[in-house]
């Protein structure tokens, strides 16, 4: 199945090769996704190297912890993105419960990483609402989508 908001064959000649060109800068992304995955993977194998490797060796301290948390957290979310990508060229709905779920994770390594000594009681309550917002939406989808999938087990 392909995107039905850019179908490979349109009537208009213009269109038509405007939607390819779309679908081929979009399988780009996924291309330069994978490299930064990879990119990424090695950073983060660099950074605990440099921190095990210098005294006191093999011990990591909680700002270590944090950074290396933070570290495969971005490597997840750039896994998620490129799942995003690709059930996007895939085919034609859109990942609703996926990229919210990705901003949820996104959300969460910012408060991983958060130094509660550098933020405001503002950005603090910001950062819950939209923990919030993206909890109960995420939570409200996966149960619109189970109540489906009950539903077509149940015609079966």
């Amino acid at each position: 199945m392909k995107h039905e908001e850019l179908p490979e064959n349109h009537s208009d000649p213009l269109l038509k090769v405007l939607h390819r060109s779309i679908r081929f800068a979009i399988k780009i992304l996924a291309l330069l996704m994978v490299l930064v995955i990879y990119w990424s993977i090695a950073d983060v194998v660099y950074v605990l190297y440099l921190k095990l490797s210098t005294p006191p060796y093999f011990l990591l301290d909680i700002e270590d912890i944090l950074q290396t948390f933070a570290a495969f957290m971005v490597v997840l979310i750039a896994v998620e993105i490129f799942i995003n990508i690709r059930l996007y060229l895939g085919s034609n709905v859109i990942p609703v419960e996926l990229v919210v779920g990705t901003a949820l994770m996104a959300v969460a390594r910012k408060i991983i990483v958060l130094d509660l000594k550098l933020v405001s009681a503002d950005q603090i309550i910001g950062l819950a609402l939209v923990i919030m917002s993206l909890g109960v939406t995420y939570w409200l989808i996966r149960k619109k989508n189970n109540r489906t999938n009950d539903e077509v087990k149940d015609k079966t």
